[in-house]
């Protein structure tokens, strides 16, 4: 069935492509803000972080012991595809050889599994997702004995947690299971499987619970109210649901869903004859349409769907006719094609190409993060570097490996500067603040206020413009009673119902309110 793309004659051959294609275009690429932003959770080892769960600061933590290369600290992504793929055979193996192969290759050749070697809070939770989905196909096969299930069950609820750990949306793996075993599994240990399940991810959830009481539970605050301020009814659209449909679709990629919907009556049989294509359909079918419901208030990340995708894949290797496999994998092949060559293109490309686009600020502090640096060096003895958000500051830090505060309110995204940087000990001291963008010229006014004098400065890179604003002589009092007391108002307003027994931020700046 493979031989149309030489798979089944040689396939360590088009392994061996993928990885190297992966691993140049790891070393290619510079280290994204968001990305950036997580090395600084990894350089400050914590029991939490402020945005999400702390899984993919501490696997950073780890990396950084032994260095800072791009290539080194997105390992876990750069191998992920690899995992995914062996966990794709194991699932279909029992289906015939030539469709677990089939399966793997499907895996790898899916999009996101293409291009994507970015190190984010996804990582761990599509690895540890992908293993809990494992080790509960594993308990369904071993029903006819107790014990062996039981211990598989629970291994998937202990897999569960850590995907929790990674990110709160590995939740919807969990209700997924919860709708299986009620509706859909008939075998008396089910329910007993499924309490084991419940106490192996209990750990997880009450730590992370125990964490954010102590900690202004930042990680509930940020996901359920500060970056959704109004209720989803107020936000009904149209448009969020056309485009998450269209990223299913290139993430699933629409051969493989039309050849789904051509043989559902296929997909029934698998799903009657087959434990794995049973759980695999509900497992991927119940979360993706939950985020369906939630894009009708609220756009979905494409990211978001990772964990789910490559279910898709599994279930089509399971259920499809072999010379439909064949086809699937023939445009799936073309398809990844297509992705390395637009990758190298742009790759090549002279960054000036995009100066039309509103981005290319951004890219330039990306790309010639060093020239950047370079143009402050200069004040470093003397001043406190800052940006006005968290993804310049990420990404300038990466690159200096030094300190870049975030100076001013920022955003409701990506807040852990309010942990890392105290402004009491910035009272009296110096302040750089770098501006990119001929649209974010700074304003005296907005400066003044917090410094005894202040300069501005101004240099180009490759056609941006820099603004360089040097404050001398902080003045802490100001800044806390003009900015930092508003950050606490919006993005520290702990509910009354939820138990805390700390909050640093409020008991740093504002010791003496309660």
């Amino acid at each position: 069935m493979l031989n149309a793309f030489g798979f089944s004659r040689a396939p360590w051959f088009w392994l061996a492509a993928l990885i190297v294609f992966r691993l140049w275009f790891s070393v290619a690429l510079p280290m994204t803000g968001d990305e950036a932003y997580f090395v600084l959770w990894g350089e400050h080892p914590a029991g939490g972080y402020y945005d999400h769960p702390p899984m993919v600061g501490w696997w950073l933590s780890g990396l950084l012991a032994f260095g800072r290369a791009e290539w080194l600290l997105r390992l876990p992504a750069l191998l992920l595809p690899l995992v995914l793929a062996a966990c794709a055979w194991w699932l279909v193996r029992p289906h015939g050889a030539d469709r677990a192969r089939g399966a793997a290759v499907l895996v790898l050749l899916q999009p996101a599994n293409v291009w994507n070697v970015l190190i984010t809070t996804d990582t761990p939770v599509i690895l540890f997702s992908m293993l809990s989905v494992l080790a509960y196909v594993a308990a369904l096969r071993a029903a006819a004995y107790a014990r062996r299930a039981l211990a598989w069950h629970a291994l998937a609820g202990l897999l569960l947690g850590m995907a929790f750990l990674g990110k709160y949306f590995a939740a919807l793996l969990g209700v997924a299971y919860l709708v299986h075993v009620v509706f859909v599994r008939r075998d008396r240990g089910r329910w007993a499987g499924f309490v084991f399940l419940l106490l192996a991810v209990l750990p997880a959830l009450i730590y992370n619970l125990w964490w954010n009481s102590g900690h202004c539970w930042v990680n509930v605050l940020f996901n359920f109210m500060n970056r959704n301020p109004r209720p989803m009814s107020s936000g009904l659209s149209w448009t969020n649901p056309a485009l998450y449909a269209v990223s299913l679709l290139y993430l699933a990629t629409p051969w493989v869903l039309l050849a789904l919907f051509r043989q559902r009556g296929g997909v029934r049989l698998a799903m009657r004859d087959s434990v794995a294509a049973g759980a695999v359909f509900w497992l991927m079918a119940i979360p993706l349409g939950l985020f369906g419901l939630m894009s009708l208030g609220r756009s979905i990340g494409l990211h978001w769907l990772a964990s789910f995708i490559l279910l898709i894949a599994v279930l089509a290797a399971i259920a499809v006719p072999r010379d439909t496999l064949q086809r699937l994998l023939r445009w799936s092949a073309v398809l990844a094609g297509v992705h390395v060559l637009i990758v190298i293109l742009v790759s090549v490309l002279p960054m000036q190409l995009w100066r039309s686009n509103k981005l290319y600020d951004g890219i330039v502090m990306t790309v010639r993060a060093d020239e950047v640096i370079a143009q402050l060096e200069p004040y470093a003895a003397d001043y406190l570097f800052a940006t006005g958000s968290y993804s310049s500051s990420a990404t300038l830090a990466y690159n200096a490996n030094r300190p870049f505060a975030v100076f001013g309110e920022g955003s409701f995204h990506a807040r852990q500067d309010d942990f890392l940087t105290d402004w009491r000990a910035q009272d009296g001291r110096n302040v750089l603040i770098l501006q990119k963008g001929a649209r974010n010229v700074p304003d005296a006014a907005d400066y003044a206020p917090y410094f005894s004098r202040v300069e501005f400065r101004q240099f180009e890179l490759h056609g941006v413009r820099f603004d360089v604003v040097l404050g001398q002589g902080f003045n802490y009092a100001v800044y806390r009673d003009q900015v930092l007391a508003h950050v606490r108002e919006r993005f520290y307003q702990i509910p009354a119902w939820l138990p805390q027994h700390g909050c640093e931020f409020c008991e740093r700046y504002f010791p003496d309110e309660r």
